[in-house]
């Protein structure tokens, strides 16, 4: 069977690691003075799998609200002859200058730090540490690494351990002592979004073999001192970097260049704009050239062909054959050429493999895919881009866009722009259409990024687009693996007394299909997070407003489902004035079908806890389900469940009778008249996962009403839904109990009658298994 679009399973050294993670102290550490969290003595670790656990470490903390970080993780890694560490990647404010200083003895050749903003210059002082090794460091993002609170010079020892961090008050200072000196032997720095006190050309003086510069975002006052590095440097990357003649003079000196990028955020005023004689000069100097990005530029003079001069034919990536006049000059074609919010992405023929531009599918994804991790501004866009192709067009390219969609959500999970553009994206990227082609795992995936959005932003349209995407999976089959925290999130979007009325709508619907035939222990978890108050709540809301509508409807409904077969959540009904707010919704709402259908299917679970029902059994209430019976609102389904909360309270007997009004005798009156008016063939919006409270109602002779009733519910739902009921009834045992009903005899004929029939319907299925009938096309409604 051929497999679904991102279907390949984690590897084992993977699954190993994640429970390792999980469970430190199960496997390979111990808890040692002052809860400190130590490795076991006889662990010995390579740089392969230490490297991958603290990866896989950022990966939890980063993504999976439910891992707890560990305090003193890095110090498990701080003595290199039982960890080995080689290349590490941490990110985000929650690392701090204690966890650096932690692994200072370790090797590294690679250290690569995004987006740490709680770094102060305490942490420059342990990359000093690692200047004999380091080949690559990237600081893209930790502008305040260069402040400090001021004083003592920089060393590199052994005791520097456990000085209070610096607060966010004292990095004031820029820090002066630090620079390259003895970095020998790095070659790729990224210096994205270095503070505009730093000067970058003093800092980076030192460095005589860098191949890779990255200063995204960074001011120079000059440019003339790239060239010191002009026989050596591959690749520059100067993101949001003013052009000026000197930066071109400097540029087309750097000879082996491979990769070069101008790009800017947007095609603002800029002084100096690029030409077609720039873009020339920089083909016909670069001849190195394979990857160029000059995104967000605004041609000063035509640089494409005429159209009428373009080849006719399919698209082709030749030089020669370029819509784009001055790389007609190149040698070969780019392995990537950048031209995202540029007018060239949509000309013709564009003489490169990989193009970034907004013109196609392809052109949009290829920007997601090479903007993500530095410029979410600019993948903000192109997602958006991507939002429009899912929704108006067609996303040929499904698996590759909710990966990058899934990355960007998770690399972002604090930048507001990304979650709502992001969201909006995996809404439509899950839906009806799509959902055929994605697997198991990828939908979990999906799952996983829209709960941290829920987590992390209680913005509206957020919430909105995450809520709306979470209707696009099977409920609650799809959401069960997250069953505890999805509930925990609607509850908590639910909490605001004035809510936007959509996201309350979808949110009380979401809600009430997770607790919808799911295992009783889940609504019993779900009734004990406030599920019931809350619901409760909505309902006050609504009288409140003197509405009533879907939020209205989905709330009763919700309680219904969560009090099936759950006494403590009815205990909890009760408790949270329940059964005044049922009142108040007949009295203000006395039209409402489906609100009263709602309403009774709730009482009667209630009804079906012995210990409960002496609540209901007052003047006030029997007298409300009394009326109910000659109910004809939802066909019979009013009128039957209000029958229902009536026979288990009648089963209880005439002794816990008390009031004088009214009768006992009297109600049982109407509960016969009400029953023979029914139609025996009705179709149902009920759905029942057990027989049992119905059953315990068969063999008994207290009150014979209730008996029958029973029975006609039985033969309802066998006879118009055989293959659902019929096998439900077999295994319950309803047979031998029907058989109790025709010995006893208390039992009114027509109940001895009606038992009879089902009993022979139950016989001609178990005769004829392929029983069929229209049951098979209904959509079950919920039971409580």
């Amino acid at each position: 069977m051929a497999s679904k679009a991102g279907d390949s399973p984690d590897s084992l050294m993977t699954l190993t690691m994640v429970f390792c993670l999980k469970n430190l102290r199960k496997t390979m550490c111990y808890q040692g003075l002052r809860n400190k969290l130590c490795l076991r003595s006889d662990i010995f670790l390579p740089s392969e799998i230490c490297d991958k656990l603290i990866k896989l470490y950022m990966d939890l903390v980063n993504t999976d609200s439910t891992f707890e970080p560990e305090e003193g993780f890095f110090q498990l890694f701080s003595d290199p002859r039982s960890t080995r560490l080689t290349r590490v990647q941490l990110k985000e404010e929650f690392v701090r200058d204690r966890d650096l200083e932690s692994i200072r003895k370790q090797d590294l050749i690679e250290l690569h730090l995004t987006y740490c903003y709680s770094l102060t210059s305490r942490s420059l002082k342990t990359i000093a540490c690692f200047r004999e090794t380091l080949v690559s460091l990237c600081l893209f993002g930790c502008s305040l690494i260069f402040y400090r609170k001021g004083g003592a010079p920089l060393a590199c020892n052994d005791d520097m351990g456990d000085e209070e961090e610096d607060s966010p008050a004292s990095r004031q200072a820029i820090e002066t002592d630090f620079n390259f000196e003895g970095f020998h032997r790095l070659r790729l720095l990224n210096l994205g979004s270095l503070p505009d006190e730093v000067d970058a050309e003093t800092l980076l003086k030192p460095l005589k073999s860098i191949t890779s510069l990255d200063l995204s975002n960074v001011q120079l006052m000059g440019t003339t001192f790239l060239t010191q590095w002009k026989e050596r440097l591959a690749s520059l990357v100067l993101y949001n970097t003013d052009l000026s003649e000197e930066l071109v003079d400097t540029l087309v000196e750097l000879v082996n260049l491979r990769h070069l990028d101008i790009s800017r955020e947007s095609r603002r005023n800029f002084k100096y704009k690029m030409t077609r004689k720039i873009l020339t000069a920089i083909v016909l100097r670069l001849t190195n050239l394979v990857s160029l990005d000059i995104s967000g530029h605004v041609m000063q003079d035509n640089c494409t062909v005429p159209h009428c001069d373009e080849a006719m034919g399919r698209p082709s990536i030749e030089p020669c054959k370029s819509s784009i006049a001055p790389l007609q000059e190149l040698k070969r074609p780019l392995q990537f050429l950048g031209l995202y919010d540029t007018t060239l992405c949509n000309v013709t023929h564009i003489p490169a493999y990989k193009v970034t531009g907004s013109k196609n599918e392809e052109q949009v994804l290829n920007a997601i895919e090479a903007y993500t991790e530095f410029r979410p501004e600019l993948a903000h866009k192109a997602i958006n881009q991507l939002f429009d192709i899912a929704r108006i067009q067609h996303c040929n390219q499904l698996l590759r866009a909710l990966q990058l969609v899934i990355a960007a959500l998770k690399c972002h999970k604090y930048d507001k722009s990304i979650q709502v553009t992001g969201s909006a994206a995996l809404y439509y990227l899950t839906n009806t259409e799509y959902r055929s082609d994605q697997s198991v795992r990828l939908r979990r995936e999906v799952i996983q990024v829209v709960l941290n959005g829920m987590e992390q932003y209680q913005e509206v349209t957020v919430q909105r687009n995450c809520c709306l995407t979470l209707c696009n999976f099977s409920i609650p089959e799809e959401l069960e693996f997250q069953y505890i925290r999805v509930n925990q999130l609607l509850l908590k979007i639910l909490e605001p007394a004035r809510q936007d009325d959509s996201i309350q709508r979808i949110a009380v619907h979401l809600c009430n299909a997770l607790v919808c035939q799911v295992d009783n222990h889940h609504k019993e978890a779900v009734g004990k997070m406030g599920f019931v108050k809350t619901m409760l709540n909505l309902i006050q809301k609504k009288l409140h407003d003197q509405t009533c509508d879907q939020v209205m409807e989905f709330s009763w409904s919700a309680l219904w489902n969560i009090t099936d077969e759950t006494p403590d959540n009815c205990q909890m009904f009760l408790n949270c004035r329940g059964m005044s707010l049922f009142l108040e919704c007949l009295q203000k709402f006395p039209d409402k079908q489906e609100l009263h259908r709602n309403m009774l299917g709730l009482l009667g679970n209630v009804a079906e806890v012995k210990v409960l029902r002496p609540q209901l059994l007052t003047p006030q209430f029997i007298t409300v389900f009394s009326n109910l019976l000659d109910s004809k609102a939802d066909g019979i389904e009013v009128s039957y469940n209000a029958c229902g909360v009536l026979s288990h309270i009648m089963f209880d007997g005439p002794e816990v009778w008390s009031m004088e009004e009214p009768k006992r005798d009297t109600v049982m009156d109407k509960m016969w008249e009400a029953i023979q008016s029914w139609d025996v063939s009705s179709r149902r919006n009920i759905n029942y996962r057990s027989f049992e409270p119905i059953l315990r109602l068969l063999p008994q002779g207290i009150s014979p009403v209730s008996q029958h009733w029973a029975t006609w519910a039985l033969y309802n739902l066998v006879s118009v839904y055989p293959s659902k009921y019929c096998p439900l009834l077999i295994k319950e045992g309803g047979l031998s109990l029907l058989e109790k009903v025709l010995e006893l005899e208390s039992s009114h004929q027509d109940t001895k009658d009606m038992a009879q029939k089902v009993m022979e319907q139950c016989e001609n299925f178990k005769e004829d298994p392929m029983e069929t009938s229209n049951a098979q096309d209904v959509n079950f409604g919920q039971r409580g």
